[in-house]
């Protein structure tokens, strides 16, 4: 059983209680334009599975069903415990897989970007995961864990990671030894150079201390969040496809067939001999967050659009439209997130708005029969933002002081 959906209404709730304790404390750890972006991957992430490609599940289902050494008993308490420990196991070593490795760390990336750390930094999710990573759980379905464990173990270690994303929560003693913390994986999320690549674990932190790579917290020491070569974008497509836009640059640029093959499986960061690397910042006290100039405004406006998007892609859980009619919906809804970001990054949007207030009816004619309360809606939807443009761009001048 998919647990996640039954939680997304605590994560909520629990993002807006931390919202108002960072406030009343004086010890915020949100901005409009970082969280949005989050959720907004979150959302994306959500929505990739009804139109990505299946493999992951196909493989599972023959390898359960014709490789697996043994079946275990679904019933059982014992199956269960040793699948919740299991697929950690294999969860540390995927974790660090995608860490060292190009091809993994381009999808893992995106969980990585938020200069911020806050309960919605959780939210931030790839959407280019199905692609690879059911291969490090193909040994879960082997030893005979069934299906319908896997699925409810899988969300569960999920929900669990969810908590850690906290900058208000301190050490905890003895907790800390054997499972994975706020405090700890605050050191897997930062970019000083003595905790990079730290803290692999998504419930327990033992795994880290058996395989030499656990870190602990040093207060003296405060964790900078974010990427040590950081993308410096609101986008949440390029979030998602930076790291693969740079390998097949290097497989171009590679002088080397040797090199060409080397590029998905190289170390993170690595390059092709003949280029020329920028070096990395590591000057950790001038380091400064990509927070360009906004107004109230413009963090409002993404708050309406977020509250809109998310609710069309959660619609989709129970749509029946059909690949190519979820694949158009979901493209629209990449497409509305990636205006929003224009405007938190101040970069020129006005065009592109205007070529979304174009596709949104188009769109939704598209997808007709569709009952008249939502052909209104869409209508209204579509004639709101039309109204709110211009005051927008003023407020984006505003910011710019133009």
């Amino acid at each position: 059983m998919d647990y996640v959906q039954l939680a997304v209404p605590f994560f909520i709730l629990a993002l807006l209680i931390e919202l108002a304790y960072g406030i009343i404390i004086k010890k915020n750890t949100y901005r409009f334009n970082d969280t949005i972006s989050s959720i907004f991957m979150g959302s994306l992430r959500s929505s990739y599975k009804f139109i990505g490609i299946g493999i992951g599940g196909s493989i599972f289902y023959l390898v359960e069903t014709k490789l697996a050494l043994w079946r275990m008993d679904e019933n059982s308490i014992f199956t269960w415990i040793f699948a919740f420990i299991i697929y950690d196991f294999f969860y540390y070593w995927f974790h660090r897989i995608s860490h060292e490795r190009q091809i993994f760390w381009a999808s893992h990336v995106a969980h990585h970007q938020s200069e911020d750390y806050n309960l919605s930094t959780a939210l931030r999710q790839t959407g280019t995961g199905f692609l690879l990573t059911w291969v490090f759980y193909i040994p879960v379905f082997l030893i005979g864990v069934p299906s319908y464990v896997y699925v409810s173990v899988a969300t569960l270690n999920l929900i669990y990671q969810f908590w850690v994303h906290t900058e208000h929560i301190p050490k905890l003693g003895w907790y800390e030894l054997f499972f994975v913390t706020p405090s700890n994986h605050r050191v897997h999320h930062a970019r000083n150079e003595t905790y990079i690549d730290k803290n692999y674990g998504g419930v327990f932190i033992l795994w880290d201390r058996m395989f030499d790579t656990f870190k602990e917290e040093d207060l003296d020491k405060p964790c900078i969040y974010g990427l040590r070569s950081p993308i410096r974008t609101f986008n949440p497509i390029w979030a998602n496809i930076h790291i693969y836009v740079k390998m097949f640059r290097d497989v171009i640029t590679a002088d080397t067939l040797k090199e060409k093959l080397y590029v998905p499986f190289s170390r993170t960061g690595w390059s092709p001999s003949n280029l020329k690397i920028k070096p990395i910042n590591t000057d950790e006290d001038n380091f400064k967050r990509f927070d360009p100039k906004s107004t109230k405004t413009i963090g409002f406006y993404g708050v309406f659009q977020l509250i809109i998007l998310v609710s069309l892609g959660l619609a989709l859980e129970n749509s029946a439209l059909g690949y190519e009619k979820n694949a158009v919906i979901i493209f629209m809804i990449g497409f509305s997130m990636f205006c929003v970001s224009r405007w938190f990054d101040n970069k020129p949007v006005i065009k592109l708005e205007i070529i979304r207030l174009i596709l949104l009816p188009l769109t939704f004619i598209y997808l007709l029969p569709l009952s008249s309360e939502l052909i209104y809606l869409t209508m209204g939807y579509t004639l709101f933002n039309a109204i709110i443009l211009y005051p927008i761009y003023q407020s984006s001048m505003k910011a710019l002081n133009v």
